[in-house]
């Protein structure tokens, strides 16, 4: 498949969302949203695939990767398209003299460099396409917070943004201005959570130039599709307001793609800086990195074998 097909096809999946939505099918936002949350560390582009797709994928993996978990594709199931980077490596011109001028870093020199030439289609499928050996598990949350709540308070005041509470905010949960966010007192722990989400959201989207380029309401609905894919992705049940998303960009797939694309980016920064790392408990004669493979998840979809080519 050409790369200009792939292209395509991801502005495709854009284009279906906006063509849903301004058909009064909002649910379909909250699919690709619930995408974001369940594949945060995939590229835009990739989030879009899945979801245009298969909506409801989960758990998405390559078929060796399945294979080597013990799970094997199901006959007759299509799979996922999605894209994988090519890398090729090419000896500069510098690189080649190093070759005829013999230094003590010569050797260094002449290695070829490595270089993102492209991207393949490749196919990966969802969990509920395999059948095999049970997954481990390693968080469930059921609606619960958890330590999740505390790792955020700490992501917080690692962006140099003070914390404080306060009943005299009052009905507002909470507000950001400027380096400092105010929650209001009392909230349950859920319910905390989703909106101290959203009021960093606003402190890492909305406090430079793009604060001179939007408007309140899309602002709010920004944070609040943020606040919406982080407290999805945690295991939270959550309703949202962003459901009526597209009408803030009257119908304009470009400006969409852009808002999405930043929601994304953001929520992943964020959900980067809460998720727990597993704790693997070493056995006599092994060593940590061989424990680690059995825990880790399947990889993500950027995280396949690239195609190397030399040139």
């Amino acid at each position: 498949m050409k790369l200009e097909e792939l292209k395509n096809k991801t502005k495709d999946a854009v284009d279906y969302l906006v063509q849903s939505l301004e058909s009064g099918h909002s649910e379909v936002l909250t699919q690709y949203l619930g995408a974001m949350a369940r594949f945060h560390t995939y590229s835009f582009g990739n989030i879009m695939l899945i979801a245009r797709q298969k909506p409801d994928a989960s758990n998405v993996a390559g078929i060796r990767t399945w294979n080597s978990l013990g799970r094997f594709v199901k006959r007759g199931e299509r799979g996922i398209l999605i894209l994988a980077p090519m890398v090729g490596y090419r000896r500069s011109r510098q690189r080649e003299i190093a070759t005829e001028i013999e230094t003590d870093n010569a050797a260094d020199e002449r290695k070829p460099e490595a270089q993102l030439v492209g991207f393949r289609a490749v196919y990966v499928f969802d969990i509920t396409q395999t059948e095999g050996k049970e997954l481990p598990t390693l968080t469930e949350m059921q609606g619960e917070v958890g330590g999740y709540r505390e790792r955020l308070t700490e992501f917080v005041q690692s962006q140099g943004v003070e914390l404080k509470y306060s009943e005299r905010i009052a009905p507002a949960k909470g507000l950001s201005h400027g380096g400092k966010i105010t929650l209001l007192t009392g909230m349950q722990p859920a319910e905390e959570f989703s909106t101290l989400v959203h009021e960093i959201a606003h402190e890492m989207l909305h406090r430079g130039d793009r604060r001179t380029l939007t408007t309140k309401q899309v602002r709010e609905t920004e944070a609040e599709a943020v606040a919406f894919v982080v407290s999805r992705a945690v295991g939270l049940e959550t309703g949202t307001s962003s459901a009526d998303y597209i009408q803030l960009w009257h119908g304009d797939a470009n400006l969409l793609r852009e808002s999405l694309e930043i929601v994304q980016q953001t929520a992943a920064v964020i959900l980067a800086g809460i998720t727990p790392k597993p704790e693997v408990a070493e056995e006599p004669g092994s060593s940590p990195e061989s424990n680690a493979a059995s825990f880790a998840p399947p990889p993500m979809a950027e995280s396949v074998a690239v195609e190397e080519i030399a040139f």
